[in-house]
């Protein structure tokens, strides 16, 4: 992709690069060269986009019309996205730095996701209720209206689409605010979208920072509902906007996630889950097992499993073939992870591999940081609470499922647990007892579109995904008819 390449606010069906406009600089995470340039949108973009948007949902059939005409726009969507897979794929893995077989996997996620919900597109039923007298009383869906999207770095097209196509699905106007940081995927759908014959306006996106569009997006009048996926910081600053104008949120925020391993568990399994949890997507996942809880009996063969697996990745570009874990997004963040490890050695923790920059012919260059694994790190230590968002596994030991438990849940996130154990009975009972709005079994962090998705504590508000998540973005209308014959007068 030539540095000269520029992508703008698609707002309206048009996307908008002109020469004038403030842009910024995007870079190659593998090299820090450049890859493109992205106009930065304005206030005045966020109020635009907006206006369209409602425009656009008063109408356009889009909202008012047969919900299997939605379907099958979606449908065709998801087709169009299919046949291009390998091209957006590319262009997630040179903005974001994943491998290439992660991005397919998640262009692919993004086609599953529209043909999920383009089904359910006319399927938003009401109900009929009995009640006393001469009356018939009914409900019905109706779509919100304008629906506020911003989405996170680390997985761009993705986590988008998780709100925008059931937002869609359910009749609603979109308007759409990718991170500054990775935007490329989410400017080249909505391009997309409109050949696949989605009306102009109904899915509009800005470009630029969040703080400058965010808040311009969440406080428009028109703004029905806001979907947000990043850190709890900014996710308590949006459900605060959002609760002055009484919209909803839906918020996935950070996670600490652990995985417990007891004693009878598949060690050669357990390992390959817990790496690729803790080393996939270099790390940057709300949901990574970032912290291992392991029995003490086999505590030190699954470290050696892990040493061994972490030191065999093969680190660089995300679109060379053979690489098995990319570079970090961005400087800030390499220098992020690496002041953790820092923290982590400060507070007496073991380097049992990794906790360094990588380097090598096609690594100095980049953001890269060695797949780190650090043992005997006190529970209390900032870099065994707090988000790292990178390759950092923190592992501690136990001997008593109740030490377990009470490990698992001390932390102020509860996003996603992870369990490996062949005991059918201690599974079930540890899925309850553990706070988290996912817990998944003898698999590595592993979810489906008709699969809910939710934090619990921390780690967010609402939930996505499913049947639910489709009707998350209707409102439910009370009629009440009284059918009964007037009285005849005496």
């Amino acid at each position: 992709m030539a540095s000269e390449a520029v992508y703008g606010p698609v707002i309206g069906g048009v996307e908008s690069v002109e020469p004038h406009r403030e842009t910024a600089e995007l870079l190659d995470p593998a090299t820090n060269r450049p890859l493109a340039r992205v106009a930065l949108g304005s206030a005045e973009d966020a109020a635009r986009a907006m206006e369209v948007a409602q425009a656009a949902f008063e109408t356009s059939p889009w909202s008012a019309g047969d919900g299997a005409q939605r379907a099958k726009v979606l449908l065709r969507l998801a087709q169009l996205l299919e046949q291009q897979q390998e091209e957006f794929a590319v262009l997630e893995s040179r903005n974001m730095g994943k491998t290439l077989r992660e991005s397919r996997i998640d262009v692919g996620y993004v086609v599953r996701t529209l043909e999920y919900v383009s089904g359910l597109a006319d399927k938003l039923e009401g109900t009929t209720i009995p009640v006393p007298g001469s009356r018939f009383n009914y409900t019905v869906r109706e779509p919100l209206g304008v629906t506020v999207h911003i989405a996170p770095w680390n997985y761009p097209l993705l986590l988008a689409m998780r709100s925008v196509a059931p937002a869609l699905a359910a009749g609603n106007a979109a308007v759409l605010k990718p991170a500054s940081l990775t935007p490329l995927t989410a400017v080249r759908f909505a391009r997309l979208a409109k050949t696949a014959g989605l009306p102009d306006g109904i899915l509009n996106v800005v470009t630029g920072p969040g703080g400058r569009l965010g808040e311009a997006l969440v406080r428009d009048k028109r703004c029905r509902s806001v979907t947000f996926t990043g850190s709890s910081e900014v996710g308590r600053r949006i459900s605060v906007l959002a609760a002055e104008r009484l919209v909803p949120a839906t918020l996935e925020l950070g996670g600490k996630s652990p995985i417990v391993v007891l004693a009878d568990a598949d060690l050669d399994r357990a390992a390959r889950g817990v790496g690729f949890g803790i080393f996939g997507n270099a790390g940057q996942m709300c949901w990574a097992g970032s912290r291992l809880i392991v029995h003490e009996s086999v505590r030190l063969p699954l470290l050696d499993k892990l040493r061994g697996l972490a030191e065999a990745l093969v680190l660089g570009p995300g679109t060379d073939d053979g690489v098995e874990m990319g570079p970090l997004v961005s400087r800030e963040q390499e220098s992020r992870v690496l002041d953790y490890v820092g923290v982590a050695r400060e507070d007496g923790g073991t380097i049992v591999t990794g906790g360094a920059k990588a380097s090598g012919p096609k690594l100095a260059d980049g953001n890269f940081v060695r797949p780190t694994v650090v043992a005997d790190l006190p529970p209390a230590s900032r870099a065994a609470r707090e988000e790292i968002f990178g390759p950092v596994l923190s592992v501690f030991g136990f001997r008593e499922l109740d030490e377990a438990v009470r490990l698992a849940n001390e932390t102020p996130y509860g996003l996603f647990a992870g369990l490996w154990t062949r005991d059918l009975a201690a599974a079930h009972t540890l899925a309850r007892r553990l706070e988290a709005g996912t817990v998944v079994v003898n698999e590595p962090p592993l979810t489906f579109p008709q699969s809910p998705f939710a934090g619990f504590k921390d780690s967010g508000l609402g939930s996505e995904q499913g049947v639910a998540g489709v009707a998350s973005y209707t409102r439910v209308k009370n009629v009440l008819l009284n059918v009964g014959l007037p009285k005849k007068k005496a």
